[in-house]
């Protein structure tokens, strides 16, 4: 048996009060709400409409939230992608932000290592390891273990 389309509504607006959500987000928490496809996707389309759902407002609160995390740019990039965003509003959120990587990427390892960011050649490969999985560059992980 089919939902109103006005309780979707209303599921969708309950899950944005909460918190920005990308359309993709949105539409597999309604999924999982046992809504189906020809349901979720007008309401959708209205609610993009009405300016209420924004993969552009989603993305600059993501990149925002995850940064201050301290996550770097590729690791935010690649789940901003996994959240269907297109590339060029997550690259665009990433510009607004305005981030130091470099001083991000020190202040994560400094908190995880200490102070002093090597000792010796598994150290460094250990920290180097840590900081590309939070998403920095290799060229960002090279400065800040003095390899370069």
């Amino acid at each position: 048996m089919s939902r109103k389309p006005k309780s979707i509504r209303h599921r969708a607006l309950d899950l944005l009060a909460r918190r920005e959500h990308s359309r993709l987000e949105l539409s597999r928490m309604l999924k999982q709400g046992e809504f189906n496809y020809q349901e979720i996707e007008p309401c959708l389309d209205q609610l993009q409409a009405d300016d209420l759902l924004s993969n552009e407002r989603f993305a600059n609160a993501y990149a925002r939230m995850r940064s201050c995390n301290g996550f770097g740019p590729e690791r935010i990039l690649r789940e901003l992608a996994e959240r269907g965003v297109d590339d060029y509003l997550a690259s665009q959120a990433l510009r607004n932000l305005k981030a130091d990587w470099l001083t991000n990427a020190r202040e994560v390892r400094s908190k995880k290592y200490g102070s002093h960011p090597r000792k010796d050649f598994a150290e460094r490969v250990k920290q180097a390891r840590f900081l590309n999985y939070r998403g920095f560059s290799h060229d960002i992980i090279n400065i800040m273990l003095g390899e370069k």
